[in-house]
């Protein structure tokens, strides 16, 4: 074992562990992780309920409860998500109340399929953070057209945001002003700005997962080169822009106001490619007031192994903006690949949260009680 998540967190970036299951609650694991390897944080979207609910470990009895009930599939898994991230939060609060709400937090997804609609966004954001009811969590919106004016609007009310699928770097620059503009609502309604917190989800392997698949099929020696490049360069510029809004005239009042900078949130960082090293996207995206969300393995991989030796942003924008720039001359279009993994991206959270009704309602009629 190494010193490795230690070193990490002595950098400044907050370790959360992407995945969430009643299992890993009532086991004492997620307890353990947070005591014995840095964790002070946890995300959950679509995918990874769909993966613990249908998986049926520890859900039976309240699953049994809601169809005694009747209730509707929608309203069990609502039930069954914010008993998750509740419990989930309450374990987390000790790091929530140390850090002064920095970390200690849990991430929970209004309903994918809403992505698109700004109002039912809005409605859906303020009925979690109602339904949860803890003070440490982030709910989740996805960074679509829609999404941005919900971001503005919930943050305008208090309710501290973890704005998710980021891809391409125009589209963070517009979620930072979302946030800003938020926080401005914020501060004229008179609302208390230090307890609003939020993180930018920038998404980093699927990047470098279809950017590879495009210089493959040029299949030059320019376009071998470029290969794995691309997703550290759009991170490591992301992070640019992020020290250029936090410094800008437009911050400087709200920063007096005591409001908080949006941190930028490194997502997707399981590496998919085996040529590439597992601890990747960790060791070279090490940066102040960060956060790295990182599924089960790659935690496990960079406590092992990963290769922490100080920032490694700084420094690097020339050759990042080099980088994309290198992508873009061999024909591969940097707008269509953003554009194609946010459509993506949003689908597939949709496709998880079907799947997760489909399972959900089955094991309902499963365990209804017999009429009479």
């Amino acid at each position: 074992m190494t010193d490795a998540l230690k070193r990490l967190s002595e950098e400044g970036v907050a370790i959360w562990l992407d995945d969430l299951s009643r299992k890993r609650i009532t086991s004492g694991n997620l307890a353990e992780l947070i005591d014995q390897q840095h964790v002070v944080g946890v995300t959950t979207n679509p995918s990874i309920f769909q993966k613990a609910i249908s998986s049926g470990d520890g859900y039976e009895q309240q699953l049994t409860e809601l169809a005694a009930r009747k209730v509707t599939v929608e309203e069990a898994i609502r039930m069954i998500t914010t008993a998750d991230v509740r419990d989930a939060a309450d374990i987390l609060r000790p790091v929530f109340d140390a850090t002064q709400g920095q970390d200690g937090r849990v991430s929970i997804e209004v309903d994918p399929r809403l992505a698109h609609n700004t109002t039912a966004t809005v409605a859906e954001a303020k009925q979690l953070a109602w339904l949860v009811d803890r003070p440490n969590t982030l709910i989740k919106i996805p960074a679509t057209k829609a999404g941005l004016p919900a971001i503005t609007e919930v943050i305008g009310k208090g309710i501290s945001v973890n704005v998710t699928l980021i891809f391409s770097l125009e589209r963070y620059r517009e979620v930072m002003d979302a946030y800003l503009a938020g926080l401005e609502k914020a501060k004229a309604a008179g609302l208390d700005l230090s307890k609003i917190h939020s993180v930018a989800s920038f998404f980093v392997s699927r990047v470098d997962t279809e950017i590879d698949k495009r210089l493959d099929a040029l299949g030059t020696s320019e376009a071998k080169a470029a290969r794995g490049k691309a997703a550290l360069a759009n991170a490591r510029l992301a992070y640019q822009a992020y020290e250029e809004v936090f410094s800008s005239e437009r911050w400087a009042p709200l920063d007096k106001a005591q409001a908080n900078r949006q941190r930028p949130l490194w997502a997707s960082t399981g590496v998919k490619d085996p040529a590439y090293k597992d601890t990747l996207y960790v060791d070279d995206l090490v940066a102040p007031n960060t956060v790295n969300t990182m599924p089960e393995a790659t935690l496990q991989a960079t406590e092992d192994h990963g290769g922490i030796t100080g920032n490694t942003i700084a420094g690097t924008y020339e050759q990042s903006r080099a980088e994309l720039d290198a992508v873009e001359k061999l024909g591969i279009s940097y707008d269509d690949v953003v554009q194609l993994l946010e459509d993506e991206g949003v689908e597939k959270f949709a496709a998880s949260w079907n799947d997760l009704l489909k399972s959900t309602e089955a094991e309902l009629q499963r365990l209804a009680p017999s009429e009479g």
